[in-house]
C-alpha cells in the first residue's frame, strides 16, 4: 500500500519537473537521483516546486523545508509529502 501512495506522488513529481522545471517532457527523473546536489533543479526552481507541492498535494512546506538538506530526491520529497498527509 505504502509503495503506491510513493507512486501516486513521485509521478506527479517527475512529470512537473520534467515538463515545467527543465520543459523536457520526456526526461525521466528517477526517484533515487539527486535534484538539487546535481544542480538539476535551482533555488528559483524550488520555490515553483513548492507551490507545485502545496497545490497538488495539499501539503505546507516551510520555505527552509526547500533544500537538498531536507530533500534531494523524489523519493525523499515523497516521502516528507506522505508525512505531512499522514
Amino acid at each position: 500500500m505504502a509503495q503506491q501512495l510513493m507512486e501516486e506522488i513521485v509521478r506527479p513529481l517527475a512529470e512537473y519537473i520534467a515538463g515545467t522545471i527543465l520543459k523536457n517532457p520526456k526526461r525521466t527523473i528517477r526517484p533515487d537521483e539527486p535534484l538539487i546536489s546535481s544542480g538539476l533543479i535551482d533555488s528559483f526552481h524550488l520555490v515553483d516546486l513548492g507551490l507545485f507541492v502545496e497545490e497538488r498535494f495539499g501539503v505546507h512546506l516551510d520555505d527552509a523545508e526547500l533544500s537538498a538538506q531536507t530533500f534531494d530526491t523524489l523519493a525523499q520529497l515523497a516521502a516528507l509529502i506522505q508525512e505531512r498527509k499522514g
